[in-house]
């Protein structure tokens, strides 16, 4: 096979023109105009270098890739806009999978199909009006599906449970080249797999979701300045050591940079905030608001109000464009006082802290009750999860970023737990310690049996780092 030399590493040219006669027009290589673009992580730090990156826009695109790949020994992953980015993807055939979309709602039956392309934003708008829900994240930019397969942390969690749980359905392109639907009943293993496990084991192209009752919401932001921070941390505490499972709220350290696209009055100041969402009436979610209204000043910033589905992605108002960033999550049992006073000496007022968000999500609820048909996270038991942001805007911070992250997780680990979530867990960091010890080894003997080869490569690998070349015997 001839090779050539394009930016320091080998280019397969026969494969790669091969690659082009079966999808023209839809193939990316190193060396084409639009590489670097085209190869982008959303965290834009992470330096993603796959061998091609190709533009699918419908399920026989996905078959046409995967045979491809399983016949020439390589190694096909799915990234829809670029979240979830990882090195793990090096080497591999990258599929942009956001041209497959489409979405078909189904009131009577609380259901909707969605392509593997469509963003939890575009669904919840097209769920304005009809009562229902999809399980959500804070960000209106990932894909149901992306968000899903990983778990799936939820506005609305402690109701209805994890996002993979309500996945009822998959169209997926196996590492065969089949596209098959695979359901609890047509395919329990899989099935059981794909909902929470990763992209490890195929390419979906599509999926049901179950859909859940939601008349009225009612949710958005208060926020106070820094020094407020220790008074709202408590009443944080208090409020969701007896929330309901309809109240789901999330405590944050902001602090924001001086940079003119953020706007006054948060621009390069400190600020600490509640944002929460509630499955019901105002009034009921005031009343369990009491504590926090009569123990601190009224709020700098206060948008509770009535929240249409298509509106959930603005509570946080999280960035859209991609960004770099570091990161780092870990599971609490419980929010203890130490562990307030523990986070607060790293982060709070006084803390000479770099970190743009210092979130804590109270989880529990539904979260920690079996599903009907649990997928593999299964139930998280921990009730509190930290996650900490630090945005490198200039290389010169990476490293002065990496020692505060380090300090915070040293400074709550003896508060937190060995497991972290899957969707979590950032690049580098051991997709083991998403699972149960059971769920780990159930999750690696299917991929070992449906994917021996490693034709598939999900964003954390759970088996293969690197795929074995498939024996000729073996290709079809």
């Amino acid at each position: 096979m001839t090779t050539e030399q394009i930016a320091g590493r080998p280019t397969y040219l026969s494969s790669h023109d091969k690659l082009r006669d079966l999808l023209p027009g839809k193939v990316i290589i190193p060396g084409d105009d639009g590489w670097d673009a085209a190869r982008m992580a959303w965290i834009v730090n992470i330096d993603q270098q796959p061998r091609a990156v190709v533009t699918v826009e419908t399920a026989q695109d996905v078959v046409t890739v995967v045979q491809f790949a399983r016949v020439n020994g390589l190694t096909v992953a799915a990234q829809p806009g670029g979240h979830g980015g990882t090195r793990a993807l090096d080497d591999t055939i990258l599929l942009r999978t956001r041209g497959l979309g489409g979405i078909e709602i189904d009131v009577d039956s609380a259901t909707a199909r969605i392509g593997a392309g469509v963003k939890w934003g575009e669904l919840m708008t097209a769920l304005d009006g009809t009562g229902l829900v999809g399980l959500a994240g804070s960000t209106p930019d990932t894909t149901v599906v992306g968000l899903s397969v990983g778990g799936g942390l939820s506005w609305f969690g402690r109701a209805y449970g994890l996002a993979a749980d309500s996945l009822v359905a998959l169209e997926i392109v196996d590492a065969n080249g089949e596209l098959r639907r695979v359901t609890a009943e047509s395919d329990a293993d899989l099935f059981w797999a794909v909902r929470g496990g990763g992209g490890d084991f195929g390419i979906i192209t599509a999926a049901e979701v179950a859909l859940h009752p939601a008349a009225t919401i009612y949710g958005g932001r208060l926020m106070w300045p820094i020094e407020h921070a220790a008074d709202v941390l408590r009443a944080f505490q208090t409020v969701t050591a007896s929330a309901p499972d309809e109240l789901t709220m999330w405590f944050h350290l902001l602090r924001f940079p001086p940079l003119p696209e953020i706007p006054e009055p948060i621009r390069g100041g400190s600020f600490v905030s509640l944002d929460l969402t509630y499955l019901g009436e105002d009034c009921l979610a005031e009343k369990l608001l009491a504590p926090v209204r009569a123990a601190l000043p009224a709020p700098m910033i206060d948008t509770l109000g009535a929240v249409l589905p298509s509106a959930l992605g603005g509570i946080l108002q999280e960035p859209l464009d991609p960004m770099p960033a570091l990161e780092r999550s870990r599971l609490l049992p419980a929010l203890s006082d130490a562990a307030i006073d523990a986070l607060l000496a790293v982060a709070g007022p006084a803390a000479r802290s770099m970190l743009t968000i210092v979130q804590l999500r109270h989880l529990g609820g539904a979260l920690a009750r079996p599903a009907a048909h649990p997928g593999a996270v299964g139930t998280v038991d921990e009730e509190y999860q930290l996650f900490l942001l630090g945005i490198p805007a200039v290389p010169e911070l990476v490293e002065p970023l990496l020692g505060q992250l380090a300090e915070a997780e040293q400074s709550m680990a003896p508060f937190t737990s060995d497991r972290r979530m899957f969707n979590f867990m950032g690049p580098g960091a051991d997709p083991a310690e998403a699972f149960s010890p059971d769920a780990l080894e159930r999750l690696r003997a299917i991929k070992a049996e449906r994917d021996p080869f490693g034709v598939i490569r999900s964003n954390r690998p759970l088996l293969f780092p690197r795929s074995p070349r498939i024996p000729r015997q073996h290709r079809r």
